[in-house]
């Protein structure tokens, strides 16, 4: 199993900087791709960002030039550096990722969320 546990939510004026950290353990052989959700008020679940096993990333469109996803393999850790935040970015902010056991086949894992609050 993997446990997923993210950190650096809080609260943050429009246009500040907010950086997100997600620390993977457990048992595993390798984490393929990581990726940030986030949850909007009372909107359904929308995918960030994602960086795969080599490096490539994704982003939406609205986080596109504003957001940065990046990932520490050797600490099987992934970050989301968000700049230019806006009360719109205001959401729960989900890590995911997906890993593989010895024997097992790949499986999805989430984190417990972390709360990420722009005001104007």
């Amino acid at each position: 199993q993997v446990q997923l546990v993210e950190s650096g939510g809080g609260l943050v004026q429009a246009g500040g900087s907010l950086r997100l950290s997600c620390a993977a353990s457990g048992s595993f052989v390798r984490i393929n791709n990581m990726a940030w959700y986030r949850q909007p008020p009372g909107k359904q679940r929308e995918l960030v960002a994602v960086v795969t096993s080599v490096g490539s990333t994704n982003y939406a469109d609205s986080v596109k030039d504003r957001f940065i996803i990046s990932r520490d393999s050797a600490k099987n850790t992934v970050y989301l550096q968000m700049n230019g935040l806006k009360p719109s970015d205001t959401a729960d902010y989900y890590c995911n990722a997906y890993a593989v056991g010895r024997f097992g086949p790949q499986r999805q894992y989430w984190g417990q969320g972390t709360q990420v609050t722009v005001s104007s």
